[in-house]
């Protein structure tokens, strides 16, 4: 992507992002996260892949999903499919891949998480838990993103 600024609004100011815009940001990308993860993983496990492709499909969904629910309200705003599309990538792109290597890490070194079964509780309780590390250490991230002017400070003005 370019660092070229249109007039139309999308060059934006380093500002003071604070705290609760981070962690508003961070919950917002969670979210997505959290449904790509879930189902991803609960898809793979109940076909019985193994660990890789079944954390690729995590991953993929986990994008998928972050994404869109950064484009739902992005075109309910009025914005055109390509500069929503832009947008989003933009806003998210850095904090769901900072999100999915946390969560999909611990999930990898939590003893036996991705092998246990849908109806475990380690498998629950692992997921549970790399989610809330995630949160933990992206929101730092985007906090930081967000006070240079990129991140979800480009989609900020469409929040209302």
């Amino acid at each position: 992507m370019s660092e070229h600024h249109g007039g139309h609004g999308e060059h934006h100011a380093p500002g003071k992002a604070t705290w609760g815009m981070a962690a508003s940001a961070t919950l917002h990308c969670l979210t997505g996260c959290a449904i790509g993860e879930v189902l991803g993983l609960v898809i793979a496990t109940a076909l019985g892949w193994a660990t890789v492709p079944s954390i690729a499909l995590a991953v993929v969904l986990a994008f998928f999903f972050g994404y869109l629910l950064t484009l739902i309200p992005l075109r309910r705003a009025g914005v055109d499919w390509r500069r929503a599309i832009r947008l989003a990538l933009a806003a998210d792109t850095v904090s769901i891949l900072v999100m999915e290597i946390v969560d999909n890490g611990v999930m990898l070194v939590v003893p036996g998480a991705m092998d246990a079964g849908l109806a475990s509780a380690l498998f629950w309780g692992a997921l549970a838990f790399s989610l809330l590390v995630a949160f933990l250490v992206t929101a730092p991230v985007n906090k930081w993103i967000m006070g240079r002017g990129k991140g979800h400070a480009v989609i900020h003005a469409y929040h209302h």
